[in-house]
């Protein structure tokens, strides 16, 4: 399944990516009378069953050729594709050639760091930049977005805790991230971290350790790689911080950026970004996410 998360004035409500349009899951449930998820978060959980659910409500509008519960993608507004997650975890310096670029040695276990709430934001949003931020730059990711809750899982089970898989942005403020040890500062300014367009559930991504990734500012080619240069994979990742921390429904984790980024240019080649920059992410099959600064 394809999902979105829908804004509807103050309301977020979810949706499902369908040739004919975006289902429209909360209309279908107060139209057809029907208890069935009408949020993400809702719907990721309730497990087998609330998605069983949702599937049904889509056939039965489709049986029904009920078009007014699928509106076209073109109308909506996105909002992040998780509004309320327990826990926003990061990985560091996952990528060979990254830590290559940043003169940094490979790391023998995964580097982690955590945004807050504050960071989320969705496609299609305006980001703005701090008049204190002076070197803000972009890192595309890959991000999981876990389904139950998990503890000590083995890396052979970890990938079965996983909902789906979402295109990320790991925006950092170079100044603020490296002003102390701690990166915090610097990765969990408002609106760091966009999530989407999509979760892509974990059925519909065979293999996650195996997608290319690219980030563009204004059109132009900064990131392209693919996964499969990450230091530590997807089933790693999952469980190491499982054994250290209990993982909760809607979780999500960004896994780590590739090669490309602007502090990892020569110092005379460094045009950080600037309010007006498009700043355009995309993960093979989970969608191109498109976000502007000011």
């Amino acid at each position: 399944m394809k999902l979105l998360t829908m804004r509807d004035g103050f309301e977020y409500k979810l949706g499902v990516v369908m040739e004919q349009g975006v289902f429209d899951v909360k209309s279908a449930a107060k139209h057809y009378k029907k208890p069935v998820p009408i949020t993400m978060e809702e719907l990721i959980t309730s497990g087998d069953g609330g998605r069983k659910a949702v599937e049904n409500l889509i056939e039965r509008a489709q049986k029904d050729k009920a078009d007014f519960l699928f509106v076209s993608e073109k109308s909506i507004k996105y909002g992040p594709c998780i509004t309320n997650p327990e826990k926003i975890l990061c990985i560091g310096l996952n990528y060979r050639k990254h830590a290559a670029e940043a003169g940094m040695a490979i790391p023998a276990f995964p580097v982690l760091f955590s945004k807050f709430n504050n960071a989320l934001a969705a496609h299609q949003d305006t980001i703005q930049i701090s008049s204190f931020a002076t070197k803000v730059d972009y890192e595309v990711e890959l991000v999981i977005v876990i389904g139950k809750t998990a503890k000590n899982l083995s890396e052979a089970e970890a990938l079965s805790a996983v909902f789906g898989y979402a295109t990320g942005n790991d925006l950092s403020e170079r100044s603020l991230q490296f002003r102390t040890g701690q990166w915090l500062l610097g990765k969990t300014c408002d609106g760091f971290a966009p999530v989407g367009p999509y979760i892509v559930t974990a059925d519909a991504v065979p293999d996650p350790d195996n997608l290319h990734l690219e980030c563009r500012v204004n059109g132009e080619i900064r990131q392209s790689s693919n996964t499969r240069d990450m230091i530590f994979n997807c089933a790693t990742i999952v469980s190491y911080i499982s054994n250290y921390m209990t993982l909760k429904p809607g979780d999500i984790i960004f896994t780590g950026t590739p090669e490309g980024v602007i502090i990892g240019y020569p110092a005379e080649k460094q045009v950080w970004l600037q309010p007006g920059d498009e700043v355009t992410a995309s993960v093979e099959g989970l969608g191109e996410q498109r976000i502007v600064l000011v």
